[in-house]
């Protein structure tokens, strides 16, 4: 990306981006800088098989890196595809995008399949939001209105989903030194609040109704119903699987009979981490319930985009 950055500057003289927004390169130029910049972005969404670096690196990192990594971060790449690859490179767009929702649809099934097999808590919600990343990757190369809203909604709600589940494992972490649920079972009995909030992020996970979640995946999935119906079909069968994979392990730690594990402490949260949790339901619920407050920013935001992408085409 690096290079094509200097290779354009060297063939337009700029890098201004509102000039670069004025200026027309050929197709075949378009159709090979599209694909270096993707490719860069795609390695940070990140997209199949470009993803195994990441549940490694929650899997290594503390608490706090694993939510700015998920918060953080990987919206990077969602916001250059949005910020450079649509308006810069339509043609890029347009001609790669049957491509890129192959992968992205593969993505989102061996994700989940991949995170039903897991022990480690951190590892299923690692999977769980690549696949989660690459539904907000449909949003956007699919280039309708709503599945541009759906997907800037999507990526916001992820972040603070995917870091609450993640403030969820270290609660655990932080009492008992284990990350796998193996060792965990019962824990309702000692931790009621807890086993509540962590319910409400699972269902959020899911994109349950009445959160975020559900607003973001409904509008994606309603702009790439315009574009492909099986690609639909294949991208909504993560709410089913995700289902499967995140209740399942919620079962697994909070219910059945209690483990030796659950006797070696038993307070449930305390007042700085409801405090911490306080802050992520209200936005979950206030964003779901309420979403027109950011709809119509959103409609603006993404017409102008498609705007500048079709004056760049033709």
């Amino acid at each position: 990306m690096f290079f094509n950055i200097l290779y354009i500057y060297s063939k337009t003289g700029t890098t201004d981006y509102e000039l670069l927004l004025q200026i027309q390169l050929t197709k075949e130029d378009q159709l090979f800088r599209w694909l270096t910049f993707f490719i860069a972005f795609a390695a940070k969404i990140p997209l199949f098989p470009l993803h195994i670096w990441l549940p490694e690196a929650h899997v290594e990192a503390p608490t706090i890196g694993s939510v700015l990594l998920a918060v953080l971060r990987l919206k990077l790449g969602v916001y250059g595809l949005i910020r450079f690859c649509i308006p810069l490179f339509p043609e890029g767009t347009s001609f790669f995008a049957p491509i890129v929702i192959i992968f992205a649809c593969i993505g989102i099934i061996y994700t989940c399949l991949t995170a039903r097999r897991q022990i480690d808590l951190k590892k299923i919600i690692a999977y769980s939001s690549v696949g989660h990343i690459n539904v907000v990757l449909l949003g956007i190369i699919t280039e309708t209105s709503e599945s541009l809203q759906g997907a800037i909604f999507q990526r916001l709600s992820h972040g603070l989903v995917s870091g609450s589940l993640f403030f969820c494992v270290g609660v655990l972490y932080t009492r008992y030194s284990v990350r796998s649920f193996k060792y965990y079972s019962g824990l309702v009995y000692f931790y009621p609040l807890f086993t509540r909030i962590f319910l409400l992020f699972s269902l959020a996970n899911i994109s349950f109704p009445l959160t975020s979640s559900f607003i973001g995946e409904f509008y994606i999935f309603l702009g790439l119903l315009r574009f492909n119906f099986w690609a639909t079909v294949f991208a909504a069968t993560s709410i089913v699987l995700g289902a499967v994979y995140i209740l399942w392990a919620f079962n697994r730690i909070f219910f059945g009979n209690i483990s030796i594990l659950s006797l070696n402490t038993y307070k449930d949260i305390n007042k700085k981490e409801r405090a911490l949790f306080r802050r992520p339901i209200i936005f979950l619920f206030f964003r779901g319930l309420l979403p027109y407050y950011f709809r119509d920013t959103l409609f603006m935001d993404c017409i102008n985009l498609l705007e500048h992408a079709h004056l760049n085409r033709y």
